[in-house]
């Protein structure tokens, strides 16, 4: 069956503000090419979207400066405005962008350990609303928060875990109550491999698993372009992976036993330490007060390192065979492509199955691109589709 006028009008749109989204400002001329619709359909198609608010004239196009198609049509970045929070154990990062997703104002703010609940609660929404302020986002439509544990793949909510501070769950609650715009949670890892997916070490690929080596273990896993979270949301909780070379077994309340025992951030001093380094000297490859390489025991750290994290990443390829490892977290960063090298070849000798392992190209900024890449998604759809639907 035909589409109705007025649907195919709506798909036009969408296609229009995608293309815009993707591609920059474009004129009229260069949306009837992309598009392949004739030149009065692109005119009607610019029209409505200029009166809708989400489009509008930002310039003109050197090469058709004399016609009527050389306006160069945008998107409007302040139709919308958007937030991203990074929430770790022991701080929180905000960035405000606009539709487009250009940054407008960050900040960041630590939180000790013994912090209570409610007070730390009250200083991340501080540090959201100031930040809100600093970048005059008056039209503040989405928020995402990254962070670490399971997402209920049913309410999209934070699940209770023993392991993690009881503000982390609060917080996302208090946000929905206080603020006027969708609130968003995602697990970090998560977050990070949809950045590194759509900007970073990913790019070219659709099948890849990230593994987050920080402070927790993790890892997510991206089949066919898509983030795959599992039946209870739980996909990539490879702390609790039985690996050999731990202490025994991990269980269904603490993964100390399993593969996070190897490569959690606490292993990696430990393993440092051994060699007579600190982590961040080893990782780095030089001494903090002189800069000069550290030669033999930096080498013989990472060779250590490396075969630990290649005994958990052959476990994951072994089953998914994703064909790219991208490492990520703390370790993941500091070690760059060093490390990543020398687990690649590790990787080689315990599995027939060819796998290529990069290091992060995003570093420490993952997890708030990601997010805030989840909260223009999330904007933009609530806005397209309106747009698509006639509304």
């Amino acid at each position: 069956m035909a589409a109705s006028p007025s649907t195919a009008r709506a798909i036009n749109d969408r296609f229009a503000l995608r293309l815009l989204q993707d591609e920059g400002p474009l004129t009229a001329t260069q949306l009837k090419t992309l598009t392949g619709l004739s030149r009065p359909t692109v005119a009607d198609l610019v029209e409505r979207l200029q009166g809708s608010g989400l489009v509008h004239v930002v310039g003109e196009s050197g090469a058709e400066r004399r016609g009527p198609n050389a306006k160069l049509y945008g998107l409007v970045a302040d139709r919308a405005h958007l937030a991203a929070l990074d929430v770790r154990t022991r701080s929180v990062s905000v960035t405000v962008a606009d539709l487009l997703g250009t940054t407008l104002a960050e900040a960041s703010v630590p939180v000790g350990d013994d912090s209570d609940t409610g007070p730390a609660v009250e200083n991340a929404v501080a540090l959201l609303e100031r930040t809100v302020k600093e970048a005059g986002a008056d039209r503040l439509h989405s928020v995402a928060v990254g962070a670490p544990g399971l997402i209920d793949p049913a309410s999209g909510e934070l699940r209770d875990s023993s392991g993690l501070p009881a503000w982390h769950r609060r917080l996302v609650g208090v946000l929905q109550e206080r603020l006027p715009a969708h609130v968003l949670v995602e697990n970090e890892t998560n977050l990070a491999a949809v950045a590194e997916l759509r900007g970073g070490a990913a790019r070219d690929r659709e099948d890849f698993v990230l593994l987050w080596l920080g402070q927790g273990v993790g890892a997510a896993v991206v089949l066919g372009g898509r983030l795959r979270r599992g039946a209870s949301g739980g996909a990539g909780e490879i702390g609790f992976l039985p690996v050999p070379g731990t202490s025994g077994l991990p269980s269904a309340t603490g993964c100390d036993g399993g593969f996070h025992e190897l490569a959690c951030a606490a292993a990696v001093e430990s393993l440092a330490a051994t060699h007579g380094l600190t982590a961040a000297e080893a990782l780095a490859g030089v001494g903090p007060a002189t800069g000069a390489a550290l030669g033999s025991g930096h080498a013989a750290f990472l060779d250590a390192l490396a075969r630990r994290l290649a005994i958990g990443a052959a476990a994951v390829v072994s089953v998914l065979d994703p064909g790219c490892v991208v490492l990520a977290g703390e370790t993941g960063h500091q070690g760059g492509a060093p490390l990543a090298a020398r687990v690649e070849a590790e990787l080689a000798a315990l599995s027939p199955l060819r796998t290529e392992v990069r290091a992060t190209a995003l570093g420490g900024a993952a997890v708030l691109r990601g997010a805030l890449l989840l909260a223009r998604d999330t904007a933009q759809d609530a806005l397209f589709g309106a747009r698509a639907a006639g509304l």
